[in-house]
């Protein structure tokens, strides 16, 4: 049975990257999906683990195939989900999580309806602002700079089949984890599954 597809949203600061890898740390058969981009590698990355490194021609060739799940432009570089790498882990019966914005989320619906959808909301802003402050990888002007897109991103949110408070990680991983469990447990799901059993 094919696996299935999620996709997990929101702002930077609210913790999707530490519910994600709590996620796959208790699922060997989750599958995180890896981003294309036109970027130069830099020299600590290698292709295929935090970035597929492809030219700008062949990303828009990519595009223009359709071959795209998602993709933007910024600073002049193309970042994008590849479909094939996410389809031939789904064909295998393995979920998959993709970490974008809610800009890509809508087109991932678009193509994968059954795509669900979870988006992970701060406490409040003042926990955000405490949160990317304690980085302390950014300057005052990035800082709130990243808080004016964070509300801008967080309006989106009612466009989600789901919304998790990050305001205590385990519990976070715990509810992204039985939304998916749920998932697969709708009726229509189970009712495959037992279509495909000769026996009962």
């Amino acid at each position: 049975m094919a696996g299935k597809l999620f996709v997990i949203s929101g702002p930077s600061g609210a913790g999707k990257g530490s519910i994600v890898e709590k996620l796959m740390a208790k699922d060997d058969k989750l599958y995180f999906s890896i981003s294309a981009t036109t970027r130069p590698k830099r020299d600590y990355e290698t292709d295929g683990r935090e970035y597929f490194f492809v030219s700008r021609e062949e990303f828009l060739d990519r595009i223009e195939k359709g071959k795209m799940l998602e993709w933007a432009e910024y600073a002049g570089n193309y970042y994008g989900t590849p479909a094939g790498p996410v389809d031939e882990k789904l064909n295998a019966g393995c979920d998959v999580i993709l970490d974008v914005e809610s800009h890509g989320m809508y087109s991932v619906k678009a193509l994968r309806p059954d795509a669900v959808t979870m988006f992970v909301y701060p406490p409040s802003f003042a926990e955000l602002e405490r949160r990317l402050r304690k980085r302390n990888t950014e300057t005052e002007e990035r800082i709130q700079s990243r808080l004016k897109q964070s509300r801008l991103e967080c309006a989106h949110a009612q466009d989600y089949d789901y919304i998790i408070i990050n305001d205590d990680l385990e519990l976070a991983a715990e509810e992204a984890r039985a939304i998916m469990t749920a998932e697969k447990c709708r009726t229509a799901e189970r009712l495959h599954i037992l279509k495909e059993d000769k026996t009962l």
